[in-house]
């Protein structure tokens, strides 16, 4: 493999695969397994995997603000799905670049189709809101006072708040041919103003729009001695209303009506075009704000004229509006979990456990010298993967330390111990990635911060994103050098570690280390594909090797042998690994797939899918975590990657795939896919037509939470 090059490996239709392999491929099956009638549009499964979470805000099982908080994940969730799909759609279809998928659907009939659900569902979201949680939270003297609730006390200090603290930002346009219509931040909250009369100038436009302004708090909690105790908030929203004739002295208001504008928010710009990739990204950044308008929400008793207007303006159509009953900009609700304090109403706080070998341990070093550690987040801590990191930068016997970094978010301890190894003398580079999208801005300036610290800072391959989380420390010991690796399913990031289920495997296996150092050869340098030997890599040897191992199973079952394939991935949408499943389940195997979101794969299909079943789990931590398992006649393999079960994965993006050890391992991570497999409270089964029905817990039955059970078997202790 030594000797294919970068545009072979990277032939989606001809992969780097085993001649036995390409031989059990090319063999044709009586079904066509390309029949578009056997692909669930990427775009429709994405909204499915929106409309279970939503469906988390009706379970009475979780507190109150976190079913609060479920609800507006599924606003902001729907916010970037308008941003970067929506957008892509209707920018095929301006263009005239319509682009089929394997379901074999149109843009136009798929554009037809979302607006169709997302209008449903949106509906259906502001009527959990106003007819279940909120009366809920009134129960709990958690109140949203509307205006016509207030008192003489708190409109006093309302009037109060807007005239010190909001009037002073805020900038009111009247329209007429001096000030046109304004160019609106995308997702800020805005308002329309119906007005009559004449002002200053003579000018009587009769419209006006209030940019609401983006730093104040969109919920205002009210003093408590204003209030007749529990909790009082009211919305920003309310406030600009009550007092927008303020904004336009000796005229009348006759209407205010909020409204928010959702904007392409995806940067476009040719990385094989541009000299320097940074400055370019620095660019296209300050028009992401400006994009093209992809959909309009407004208040639902907005007058159908100043609607039109609207919609003109924007060049939208009626399709790409949404009226609705409540705030527009719902996401910011989230502010509710600080403003109201109340633990009794949120999850259970918890502390990250420790395995039990490091607590004591001295030296990371010596720990993984003993044997490999695998952790599981966030039921187990993230810090032993920065006290290596920390150990390592003050380490006198370390000679390099060489990282991916993805994400980090602020004040990250990972970036700070960078920082030091550096400033101690040790080689060190960091290979980050400045297209990880909406994170672009941060890591700019993160990459501007090692640099000056004196990292050797590179963003990676141009036309490939660098996906894979690896880092690797060199260490002089006795008369060699060794290799210490980390390898992670999630990103450097420790507040995501908290939040997300994710795998950490740290090793001083020396072949992992040797292939852990080609892949960054790769990355900084230049030259031919380098054969690896225990770690497999997009967009080289990931994709073929997944597709032989699946027709391995394939061909153990054909035999008469036991076969079981697991995979557990955010999304499975890649054709050439669905058609291979497919032809594995043809053949007898036994395929679990836990796949969290996006699922093209139709289970199900006689003939073609019968042994495939496909779940997946919303709970408590985003599943996040990506676990290939293969019985492999009795012999089985587990692997662990950063990447999911994509086209742009597989094919372009730089992606690791990492084996974990069979005996100590594999067998744990195998434990805990039975678990998943086994989840009877918060787990989703695909059905046939690509919608889903939760899992059945049947009478009697012991109730069996796949997180909750992790939680309490690995944290050290739930608070």
């Amino acid at each position: 493999m030594s000797t294919v090059t970068v545009a072979q490996a990277l032939d989606a239709e001809k992969p780097v695969v085993s001649p036995e392999a390409v031989e059990q491929e090319e063999q044709v099956p009586s079904i066509d397994l390309s029949s578009p009638e056997l692909y669930i549009n990427r775009h429709l499964s994405h909204l499915q995997f929106n409309i279970r979470v939503l469906e988390q805000a009706l379970d009475e099982r979780y507190p109150l603000i976190e079913r609060l908080q479920f609800l507006l994940i599924f606003s902001s969730n729907l916010d970037e799905f308008f941003e970067i799909k929506v957008a892509e759609l209707h920018r095929q279809v301006r263009f005239g670049r319509e682009k089929v998928g394997p379901d074999g659907l149109q843009p136009q009939e798929v554009l037809r189709r979302i607006r169709e659900l997302c209008h449903e569902q949106i509906e259906r979201q502001y009527a959990i809101l106003n007819d279940v949680l909120i009366p809920a939270m009134e129960e709990q003297k958690i109140r949203f006072l509307r205006r016509r609730e207030w008192t003489k006390a708190q409109r006093e200090w309302i009037r109060e708040y807007f005239f010190d603290t909001l009037m002073p930002v805020m900038t009111p346009i009247g329209l007429d041919p001096a000030h046109p219509f304004p160019r609106l931040v995308n997702k800020s909250l805005n308002f329309i103003v119906a007005l009559e009369g004449k002002d200053a100038f003579g000018r009587d436009s009769g419209m006006a729009i209030i940019p609401a302004p983006r730093s104040m708090p969109r919920l205002i909690r009210l003093p408590d001695e204003l209030c007749r105790g529990g909790d009082n908030l009211i919305f920003l929203s309310s406030v600009i209303h009550a007092f927008a004739d303020e904004l336009f002295p000796g005229m009348e208001v006759l209407g205010c009506y909020q409204f928010r504008l959702t904007r392409n928010a995806d940067l476009d710009f040719d990385s094989e075009e541009v000299d320097d990739l940074a400055r370019a990204l620095k660019g296209e950044l300050q028009h992401r704000q400006f994009g093209q308008a992809v959909r309009l929400e407004v208040a639902d008793n907005c007058p159908d004229d100043m609607v039109a207007f609207l919609l003109k303006e924007f060049g939208l159509g009626e399709n790409d509006l949404f009226r609705v009953n409540g705030p527009v900009n719902l996401t910011r609700m989230g502010a509710v979990r600080k403003l109201v304090q109340r633990a009794d109403l949120c999850f259970p706080s918890f502390s990250p456990g420790l395995p039990k070998r490091l607590r004591d341990r001295k030296s990371m070093f010596e720990a993984l010298r003993q044997r490999d550690l695998l952790l599981h987040h966030p039921y187990e801590s993230f810090t032993p993967v920065v006290d290596l990191l920390r150990e390592a930068a003050r380490d006198p016997r370390v000679l390099a330390v060489k990282q991916t970094l993805y994400r980090t978010g602020n004040n990250s301890e990972i970036v700070a111990a960078l920082i030091e190894a550096a400033r101690n003398g040790k080689e060190v580079t960091a290979v980050i990635e400045i297209r990880a999208r909406f994170d672009e801005e941060n890591n700019l300036k993160l990459a501007s911060l090692l640099q000056e610290a004196g990292v050797v800072v590179v963003y990676g391959v141009v036309g490939y994103k660098t996906h894979a989380k690896l880092m690797m420390i060199v260490r002089q010991e006795d008369n060699e050098l060794r290799r210490y690796v980390h390898l992670g399913t999630g990103n450097y990031h420790q507040g995501t570690a908290r939040l997300y289920t994710d795998y950490s495997l740290l090793t001083a296996d020396q072949e992992v280390g040797e292939d852990v150092h080609k892949i960054f050869q790769q990355l900084t340098g230049m030259g031919k594909i380098l054969r690896l030997s225990k770690v497999l890599n997009a967009p080289f040897s990931l994709h073929p090797k997944m597709v032989e191992y699946i027709l391995r199973e394939m061909r153990h079952a054909q035999a008469g042998k036991e076969s079981h394939i697991i995979v557990k991935v955010n999304s499975l949408t890649e054709p050439r690994l669905i058609r291979t499943l497919y032809r594995a389940s043809q053949a007898g195997v036994k395929i679990d797939l836990i796949v969290r979101g996006m699922c093209c794969l139709r289970p199900g299909v006689p003939g073609v899918s019968e042994n495939i079943r496909v779940r997946s789990v919303i709970g408590r931590f985003l599943e996040h975590s990506r676990v290939a398992y293969f019985y492999n006649d009795g012999a089985p393999e587990m692997y662990g990657a950063s990447a999911d079960w994509m086209e742009r994965n597989m094919l372009y993006r730089v992606e690791t795939c990492f084996p974990m050890e069979p005996l100590r391992v594999a067998p744990r991570v195998r434990k805990d896919l039975d678990l998943y497999l086994e989840d009877n409270t918060g787990a989703w089964l695909l059905q046939q037509d690509g919608s889903y029905q939760r899992v059945a817990f049947e009478e009697g039955a012991e109730p069996i939470n796949a997180q909750q059970v992790l939680l309490e078997r690995l944290a050290a202790a739930a608070i």
